[in-house]
């Protein structure tokens, strides 16, 4: 199935109001038929069941008729695959018999993000999907608990900068909707006020607006500081941070574009040291941060080259990163599946096809918010 024909199946299943085909369109979604569900929280059945619940809701709001075609797919396509991920997430008490699918917002943020790659949906469209899975649940409670010890406010504009906020609640809103509970109404009213929060922040419909890119990031990482205030910044080195799948082009993009750059590299530290993929790994990381921190010591602009897939490691090179005051791109580069597999097949490389296929669980696309520039570069040569 292509992105084309998931848009006519929309159409179809709008115009029919009814989402039956799906189960074939997408086979992952089979699973959702039978995967339980707390009643306390989703009364009115399986997974799949509040699923097509939250489909009628969303299509049902005023927003969603006033949206654009690429908008409309964006918050079918959320809704559909919003939670994609229960059925591997599942947990069942053995005692009290309660039902709980811990991180399937996260999970199934991944899980998305494979499903519609290899469905060919562009980039930009299955990121804002992927994006608003990953928090779909944050509406319900942002204003009531505390968030990483942070405001209200500060995760609004946090936000503003991965998704759009709008989007976000009209699915949060469906999704409460869509489901059988004793408390929907508090949980409506506490979308609403998180809706309010965002158009008084000025970040309903588009970013927060900071002063400069500097101060912007010093403030999502903790800094004491307001959007609008001037931070003055420290200066460091001037890094680029690559990041993507094996095969993706990464060395290929250095080579073209930044050759006279120093570069610190994992596959180089590999060849220096004669070692294939997974040998003395601990070897091969001390002697990269090694390079990495002479550079930062020296203010030394470099190209810290690796895949960098998942949040938490970007975020380890990060902290070091800007500990020494760097200012930071990271240049993200994508390709398709099939590409990935016949290029890693003809380099000479140990990392086999079947471990890129691993890695795609841990596979989580940079965000605007982790760098002061963020590039990123799809199906390019």
């Amino acid at each position: 199935m292509s992105y084309s024909q998931l848009q006519q199946e929309i159409a179809y299943s709008i115009s029919k109001d009814n989402f039956d085909q799906w189960l074939n369109c997408i086979p992952e979604l089979n699973k959702l038929t039978t995967t339980p569900q707390d009643p306390y929280y989703h009364g009115e059945g399986n997974v799949w069941i509040h699923t097509q619940m939250v489909l009628r809701a969303l299509i049902a709001q005023d927003e969603f008729a006033k949206s654009g075609p690429e908008e409309q797919f964006i918050l079918f396509m959320t809704a559909l695959l919003h939670d994609i991920a229960k059925p591997e997430t599942t947990i069942i008490d053995e005692i009290s018999g309660r039902i709980s699918q811990p991180r399937h917002s996260k999970k199934g943020e991944i899980s998305s993000r494979i499903l519609l790659w290899r469905l060919g949906v562009p980039f930009e469209l299955r990121e804002k999907i992927c994006r608003i899975i990953r928090v779909h649940q944050v509406p319900f409670y942002a204003l009531s608990d505390n968030i990483r010890n942070k405001s209200p406010e500060w995760l609004i504009h946090c936000l503003s900068w991965e998704l759009p906020i709008w989007m976000l609640c009209m699915q949060a809103k469906a999704d409460v909707q869509g489901r059988i509970c004793a408390d929907k109404n508090r949980i409506l009213d506490e979308v609403e006020l998180f809706k309010q929060l965002a158009f008084e922040e000025k970040c309903l419909y588009q970013p927060r607006q900071f002063i400069d890119d500097y101060t912007r990031i010093q403030y999502f990482r903790g800094a004491n500081v307001w959007p609008d205030d001037v931070l003055y910044p420290q200066k460091g080195a001037n890094v680029i941070l690559m990041s993507g799948l094996p095969a993706s082009g990464k060395n290929s993009w250095v080579n073209k574009y930044k050759p006279t750059l120093p570069v610190a590299s994992y596959d180089d530290a590999r060849n220096q040291f004669k070692l294939k993929y997974g040998q003395n790994e601990g070897l091969v990381i001390q002697a990269v941060l090694a390079k990495v921190k002479q550079y930062l010591r020296d203010k030394q602009p470099f190209i810290w080259n690796a895949t960098h897939l998942s949040q938490d490691m970007r975020q380890k090179a990060l902290n070091l990163l800007y500990a020494y005051h760097a200012e930071v791109e990271i240049v993200y580069l994508e390709q398709s599946e099939k590409t990935l597999y016949q290029r890693n097949s003809s380099r000479n490389s140990s990392l086999p096809n079947k471990r890129i296929k691993q890695m795609f669980s841990k596979w989580e696309v940079p965000l605007p918010t982790e760098a002061h520039k963020v590039t990123y570069l799809i199906n390019r040569n």
